[in-house]
């Protein structure tokens, strides 16, 4: 019996790329995604259906961002109930610290005070006004209104945590959502954010959720092909925190290698006047309040979790010129990556670029806080959506969480209970390599497309919006040469076609 083409199915087409309607299912392609459902009875059958019920993705990401956050507070209920308020480091030898009931009294919010036009109530020379970009001292502030007022002050600093956690786990699930929603085809890739353990971890130590979320927003934006939305989003990032700015390097060189300015002008315009519109009110109410957030950042000095600091500690002395030397790393790190998107062979993809961009900032930077992994948490599930890799990574984050913690609580009590410098500083080196083998394995796929677990089944940038299946219109370096040998290819080949027609008329 002869079978018929039509109940073939046909290879992806690597100019098309695979079906719109099709969803990639991690336990079909990632050995330890299928390995974690063998809890759950295994992979799903070919009959499954998949998003087509209530339980969507997005429903069930939404779901398991909230079980996963909820495990995060439970983490800091030895702090919650005490750690906080009493002893001098029972908060750290319990890894639950948290800057936000702390940060209740003392950047005045339990008194009232606004951030940005009133005095911090214990000012310093070098930070006298909140020093938090100004999205963020928003956030705090509704939070601090909504934080009941009366009675103990520690039962206020409560509250004011539970307030700001409930808030954070809001912008936990938009964020995992939105990841969803940026590759539309692999919705689950997700789960490596939503599952992720730094996430229940440091999701509450800081504000830093905030700025994630609307990123994230942003870049599913930019792959729907809203590229003014997009702009939008990437502003309010930026006036939540710094980082999300970075996004708009990876858009400027791949815009540029595809010749889709006016695309990146509507982001960047759009990015600019956001921030601006965010910002300005502050800016003509009280400037020395607005600018606190970047003056402290320059005099700050070496900090905890970064290589600086090791530098600092083996020397015994700080380093005069250091912010140029940061200067000049970032810069030269930006540049070899927009070197790596004009000459790759094929254009890398954007979320690719976007986490070597943030994560050449982390590794720089003058300090490394540990909610500073959840930056690179939902740009690694788009980056290097394998559960391997991405857990690899995150071990050696975890361990950084609990090395710190550990070293505050040894030099905070004359007991010494925790580990010393030595350690702490190995710590900060398994956070480093962690976060270098991630990106080594990033630069891999760019450099060679067929191991990229997005590109295998003929898709091009499902992150990309208007770069997606875009042509080359600029390239340097090794894809210039290819293109080249490609149109002598092409012309060798038209040639020969044309010569015997020419015999033949002759």
């Amino acid at each position: 019996m002869t079978s018929s083409t039509s109940d073939q199915s046909p290879g992806p087409d690597p100019d098309q790329g695979p079906p719109p309607n099709t969803v990639v299912v991690p336990a079909d392609e990632d050995p330890v995604a299928a390995a974690g459902s063998e809890l759950f009875g295994g992979p799903p059958g070919q009959r499954a259906l998949l998003g087509v019920s209530w339980w969507s993705a997005a429903r069930v990401l939404a779901l398991v961002t909230i079980l996963v956050s909820v495990l995060g507070l439970a983490q800091k209920a030895s702090c919650y109930n005490d750690g906080w308020f009493h002893g001098a480091t029972a908060q750290y030898t319990h890894a639950c610290y948290s800057d936000i009931p702390h940060l209740f009294t003392g950047r005045g919010f339990s008194t009232g005070l606004h951030p940005y036009l009133d005095r911090l109530p214990a000012p310093t020379p070098d930070m006298q006004y909140l020093e938090y970009p100004v999205l963020t001292g928003l956030f705090m502030q509704v939070a601090a209104w909504l934080t009941p007022g009366g009675g103990a002050i520690e039962g206020r600093e409560q509250w004011f945590w539970l307030v700001n956690a409930g808030m954070l786990m809001i912008c936990a699930v938009v964020a995992a959502v939105a990841l969803s929603r940026t590759h539309r085809r692999r919705p689950w890739d997700a789960l490596l954010f939503a599952l992720a353990p730094c996430l229940a971890l440091d999701s509450t130590i800081n504000w830093d959720l905030l700025a994630v979320a609307l990123a994230a927003v942003a870049m599913a934006c930019w792959s729907g092909r809203r590229t003014v939305l997009a702009g939008v989003f990437i502003g309010l990032a930026t006036a939540a925190k710094l980082y999300p700015v970075l996004l708009l390097g990876p858009l400027l060189v791949l815009c540029w290698r595809t010749g889709r300015w006016r695309a990146f002008g509507q982001t960047a315009g759009a990015a600019a006047g956001s921030w601006l519109l965010v910002n300005l009110p502050i800016m003509l109410a009280n400037w020395q309040g607005w600018a606190t957030f970047y003056t402290f950042s320059q005099v700050r000095t070496e900090d905890y979790g970064s290589f600086w600091l090791i530098l600092m500690q083996d020397r015994g002395v700080q380093l005069a010129t250091l912010n140029t030397w940061i200067a000049v790393l970032l810069i030269a790190c930006c540049l070899g990556i927009g070197w790596l998107a004009l000459s790759a062979p094929r254009r890398p993809r954007f979320a690719q670029l976007a986490f070597l961009v943030v994560a050449a900032f982390v590794l720089t930077n003058k300090v490394y806080s540990p909610q500073y992994v959840l930056w690179l948490t939902p740009l690694a599930a788009l980056a290097r959506p394998r559960w391997r890799d991405f857990l690899i990574w995150q071990t050696c984050e975890v361990l950084y969480f609990l090395g710190i913690w550990s070293y505050l609580a040894y030099v905070g009590d004359s007991k010494q209970h925790g580990i010393g410098m030595d350690w702490y500083h190995f710590a900060i080196v398994l956070h480093l390599l962690g976060t270098l083998y991630l990106c080594g394995m990033v630069v891999r796929d760019i450099l060679r497309p067929e191991q990229d677990p997005v590109r295998w089944d003929g898709s091009d940038d499902p992150s990309g919006g208007v770069l997606d299946f875009a042509p080359d219109a600029f390239v340097l370096g090794p894809a210039r040469r290819l293109r080249e040998e490609a149109d002598h290819t092409e012309y060798v080949l038209v040639g020969q076609v044309d010569r015997p027609a020419e015999k033949e008329r002759r």
